[in-house]
């Protein structure tokens, strides 16, 4: 019983390649089957939508939207004092001749308040910077008179 050789080797061939399908396909399900997350332990993502912005909020805490409480402070601290000398320090001490309501002019210290809503916050060699506390920003800049020369 003779069979010829090339039938032989086309049968072990096909043979040979179903079974290497039929590992391929199991390899590659169990593969999925291992990597496949409970559904208990995947997390949802969920986007709230962001808060709108208060453009009032923003421009107060980045120092701005005081405009009209320094133009109004401006306005009227110019009415009610006037600065007549100063005497300034190097280590941001000093005092400041101020006259207020047109009252004869007094010494003022840094740190010291003029009245209820304004302290003398610093000096300059011809100015005087006023504000509500010595942390606060500068509200209010009092020059000296230009000096007129004869």
């Amino acid at each position: 019983m003779q069979t010829q050789p090339l039938s032989l080797w086309w049968l072990r061939i096909v043979t040979f390649l179903i079974a290497a399908m039929a590992a391929a396909s199991a390899a590659y399900w169990v593969l999925k089957w291992r990597a496949a997350a409970p559904p208990s332990q995947t997390a949802a993502v969920i986007y709230a939508a962001a808060p709108a912005a208060d453009p009032q909020a923003l421009a107060r805490l980045l120092g701005g939207g005081q405009s009209r409480l320094a133009a109004t402070l401006a306005v009227s601290a110019a009415s009610h004092f006037k600065l007549t000398g100063v005497v300034a320090n190097q280590d941001k001490g000093g005092y400041a001749l101020i006259s207020i309501d047109g009252k004869p002019a007094r010494p003022y210290r840094v740190g010291t308040r003029l009245n209820e809503a304004l302290l003398l916050h610093s000096v300059a060699p011809r100015s005087a910077a006023l504000a509500a506390s010595l942390d606060a920003p500068v509200s209010v800049t009092l020059d000296l008179p230009r000096l007129t020369t004869p």
